[in-house]
């Protein structure tokens, strides 16, 4: 099937290239046959086309009147054309256009300086085509920039706690019918407008020919591309499939129309309610569809079906949609969740975030959390909902040679993940304007009772520019001042600058064997405008180091989150350190498995002599789960002395004497021994991080595209528009081990050619200004200047090549218009999962071009004419024609699409086997083509209709 690639293409650019040699051949064969009588009836025809253009006004007056004499001037006129330099009206004169001057002389031109002229106003057009399609990017982004304002919300999770996350405001079916669609068609729509106003509020055949002919070059051409660009063995369905009937209903509908309004119903007149309703379909087409997409009216009747999607999660899905996993045996669940849409939609990119930064674990396993979390909003991303005008943008950006936004990705991808942490982690010089504060640090000293004297730690925090004091002073608890320890008081100075002062309190040692004791040391009397903050008061805990000890946990349960890689359990000794103990420990399976949550711990811990504490280490394993809740067991055993230990010998000749021969210096020597406490077992929880957890919402949040599509300041936009990037094809793969590559020869021919265009469009406004709403005033005016021009220059093309108007609009104009949308479904049918943005929008398109591009300028037309007591004529001619032509194929392509939909052996509109999808694309192709020849056919007299 690959072979038929190549053939089907190289017909398709014969076949063009053989109707434009035919249609130039054919119009400068007309030309050398009058060439004889070329200089003595030019002036003449030049004069009369002039008149008739300043008086088409009162000519139609007058027959409006109906007044008698009109019809002899006009039957004058007619026999005046018979003359022998009649034949000269195939020999278009150039007349002056709207905005670009006309190229003189008019008079005397030869066939090569028409061809010449031609050649260039080609070259231009194209140009201007370049041109057009980068400030309608720049437009695009601030559709997509006011599309994707977000309001906050608070939705309840699934365990019923409060959760706040972000929206948007515009539904993605109206956003697409709406300012997506006249951001890509923007030309065209204006190009129809501003030809009404430059023909004096006549109609013209370039703005409604661009529109028919962009419509058949979507539907035909764009969606066949389409379907051979997708990867082998790939498939891409429509989603939102209720609305791509509605689309593609009205998109026909608009044709037919048309039709009715130009020959059936007021055959030559557009009546000024004709105009508005054309124009009102466009709301109504945007309504419906809307109403289709959210379920409304009689669609929530409809049967309703739910699919298991590719992460297990039960969504909804359309009637012949629904697929459930193997793993599923094909159970197809019927209930209706209570929760919102969105809220779903949230969890659901949540889990995706996971599954991302568990793949990227594995795959990069030395790779820090930070690290990972960074790639994984990349990708995150990468993979998200993307509109139709990244794709549009994307395509644009690689023809002009500024490369794809996959560097912006990760540009927008770093700096989210660090303005999370910068709200999670506030530094120090957050603080630097608070009020002083002095506190203990730490607030808790343990301390065996033979250390002689230690050192208590007091920090000020916050402002410490100014001198402050503090006074402490020791206090009883169980420990007694002048037995226990020695009390002490005092003031401490802390000058400018210094943040901590320390003091020493005496311990003070006995040979009596004691429990445990404790004192307290307070804070107390600080100088003005300091605060005291807990903990003021500091706990000291005096260990007697006469017994053994015992031995226990400090708390009964531990809560981690998995994040912590090494976890430490402190095993506490009290009552007692002397001589070296040996305490077992081991884990033990709970909730948590050993090897998936934990990695399993066993072994002995040993307190040498005065050692108070000791600590078990347990790996813990990151799964990066974002609603992980385990738990495991740490045990510990009966502590014994060790063999060298100075007590050991007479402990163990001590217990092998009977109770009745133990001495009472025997019996103190055996409750010397070490024992266990109460806490033998703690309970170890393991639930992911809070930190995590709220980095996760947040960069989810985060995770738009939209953003990467706008620009912050002016500074940006010139350095985009200066800088030379590679088009590389890997943005989307997610293959880090390909190397960068680097700008050719290409990238930088293109970008010289298109530096003016940048760096002229650098100036417009960046989105964040105002939400986007000022660089869309101002593209739409700048596109709209650009358009104008487009118009002139196409007339001028057409005039010094003697095409008609009609067919430069179906062949030229609308294919310049229609390119970068068709490099953009390339791009779209490749990466994206459905085929909404390559099909879908074609349909939308093509019925908002009708309603909105024709119906606003005929409705200005039309009231224009009324209010000077005239009808608006539009001869239906070509354009009538190419109507009637293109409902006809519209039809035949619409149901071709919608077999391969539900024909089970290729079961998707894009893609699948081989030689259906090139047959299909073949047979898409010939009715574009077939549309066109027929068209030129048509326009030339050629065949009759």
């Amino acid at each position: 099937m690959q072979l038929l690639q190549k053939p089907i293409k190289s017909i398709a650019a014969c076949a063009l290239f053989l109707v434009f040699i035919y249609t130039t051949a054919q119009s400068l064969a007309q030309t050398k046959d009058v060439s004889r009588d070329y200089s003595q009836s030019y002036s003449r025809l030049n004069v009369t086309n002039i008149s008739q253009s300043r008086n088409s006004h009162s000519r139609r007056h007058l027959l409006q009147a109906g007044e008698e004499q009109a019809e002899p001037e006009a039957d004058d006129e007619d026999v005046k054309s018979d003359d022998p330099g009649a034949d000269m009206e195939e020999v278009r004169t150039c007349s002056e256009g709207l905005v670009l001057p006309l190229w003189m002389p008019q008079r005397n031109i030869s066939i090569g300086d028409r061809l010449i002229r031609g050649f260039v106003y080609f070259l231009f057009l194209i140009y201007l085509f370049v041109g057009v399609s980068i400030i309608a990017d720049r437009f695009m982004a601030s559709i997509e920039a006011i599309t994707s304002i977000e309001r906050t919300v608070v939705v309840r999770g699934q365990n019923g706690e409060k959760q706040t996350m972000h929206v948007r405001i515009w539904n993605e079916t109206v956003a697409n019918l709406t300012l997506m669609a006249l951001g890509s068609s923007a030309p065209e729509i204006l190009l129809s407008v501003i030809e009404i106003y430059a023909k004096d509020f006549e109609s013209g055949d370039l703005g409604p020919g661009t529109i028919v002919g962009s419509a058949a070059y979507n539907l035909f051409m764009i969606i066949a591309v389409c379907m051979i660009w997708i990867p082998a063995g790939e498939v891409r369905r429509i989603r939102h499939l209720r609305v791509f009937i509605v689309t593609a209903v009205f998109s026909i509908f608009a044709y037919v129309w048309l039709w009715l309004i130009l020959s059936v119903i007021s055959p030559g007149i557009i009546e000024v309610w004709e105009a508005i309703v054309t124009l009102l379909f466009f709301p109504v087409t945007v309504i419906w569809a809307y109403i289709a997409e959210r379920r409304l009216l009689v669609y929530k009747y409809m049967d309703k079906n739910y699919r298991v999607n590719k992460r297990g999660t039960v969504v909804a899905g359309e009637h012949d949609q629904v697929e459930m996993d193997a793993e599923k045996a094909r159970t197809i669940v019927t209930f209706q969740g209570t929760r919102s849409a969105d809220a779903e939609a949230f969890d659901e990119a949540r889990r995706e975030y996971i599954t991302v930064l568990s793949e990227l674990r594995q795959k990069y396993p030395e790779a820090d959390l930070e690290q990972l979390e960074m790639m994984t909003q990349e990708q995150m991303i990468s993979r998200g909902n993307k509109s139709r005008a990244f794709y549009r943008i994307q395509a644009t950006r690689k023809m002009v040679g500024s490369g794809n936004l996959m560097r912006k990705i990760q540009e927008r991808a770093h700096s989210d993940l660090t303005e999370v942490k910068a709200q999670l982690h506030p530094t120090d010089d957050d603080y630097d304007d608070q009020p002083t504060r002095i506190y203990f640090e730490p607030g808790h000293y343990t301390v065996m009772e033979n250390c002689g004297e230690f050192e208590v730690r007091v920090v000020r925090r916050g402002d410490i520019s100014n001198y402050s004091t503090v006074e402490f002073e020791t206090q009883d608890g169980t420990a007694s001042a002048g037995t226990d320890y020695v009390g002490k008081r005092g003031v401490l100075n802390f000058p400018p600058g210094v943040d901590e002062q320390r003091f020493k309190i005496e311990v003070i040692d006995d040979d009596i064997f004691e429990e445990d004791e404790c004192f307290y040391i307070r804070l107390f009397n600080p100088t003005e405008n300091v605060f005291l903050t807990v903990p003021q008061i500091a706990t000291i805990m005096i260990l007697d180091d006469d017994h053994a000890g015992i031995f226990a946990f400090t708390e009964s349960n531990f809560e981690i989150s998995e994040s912590v890689g090494l976890y430490e359990i402190n095993v506490m000794r009290y009552s007692g350190a002397r001589g070296t103990v040996i305490v077992p420990y081991w884990t033990e399976d709970d909730t948590a498995m050993a090897g998936r949550d934990y990695e399993m711990a066993r072994g002995e811990l040993v307190f040498e002599n005065n050692d108070t504490q000791q600590t078990i280490t347990i790996p813990i394993l990151e799964q990066s789960s974002y609603e992980k809740d385990v738990s495991l067991k740490v045990h510990i055993g009966e502590p014994h002395l060790a063999p060298d230990s100075a007590h050991y010998p007479q402990i163990q000749e001590v217990e092998q004497k009977s109770p009745k021969d133990l001495t009472e210096l025997d019996r103190i020597l055996l409750l010397s021994k070490p024992r266990n406490g109460e806490l033998t077992t703690t309970h170890v929880r393991i639930r992911e991080s809070q930190e995590f957890k709220a980095t996760v919402d947040k960069l989810v949040a985060k995770a738009n595209v939209s953003a990467v599509l706008g620009t912050s300041s002016w500074k940006e936009q010139f350095k985009d528009a200066l800088t030379v990037v590679p088009a590389d094809e890997s943005e989307f793969e997610g293959d880090d081990d390909v190397e960068e590559e680097v700008p050719g020869c290409l990238n930088y021919i293109s970008h010289f050619i298109c530096l003016f265009w940048k760096v002229l469009f650098a100036f417009v406004p960046p989105t964040d200004i105002c939400g986007g709403y000022v660089t869309f005033v101002v593209s739409i005016f700048v596109i709209g200047v650009i358009t104008a021009i487009i118009g002139d220059a196409a007339s001028y093309f057409g005039c010094a090549l003697n095409i008609k108007d009609s067919v430069t609009a179906i062949l030229f104009v609308a294919l310049g218009t229609s390119i970068p949308d068709t490099f953009a479904s390339m791009i779209a049918a490749k990466h994206d999962e459905g085929a909404d943005n390559c099909i879908g929008n074609v349909t939308g398109s093509n019925a908002v071009n009708v309603f909105l591009g024709i119906g606003l300028a005929w409705s200005i037309a039309a009231i224009y004419h009324m209010s000077h007591g005239m009808t608006f004529n539009v001869e239906p001619g070509t354009i009538g024609f190419a109507v009637a032509l293109f409902c006809g194929e519209a039809l035949i392509a619409v149901a071709l699409i919608m077999f391969r939909r539900w024909n089970k052996s290729i079961g998707a509109e894009l893609g699948g086997p081989a030689f259906s999808k090139y047959v299909s694309a073949a047979i898409l192709m010939f009715l574009w083509v077939f549309y066109v020849v027929i068209c030129i056919l048509e326009a030339y007299d050629i065949i009759r209709v």
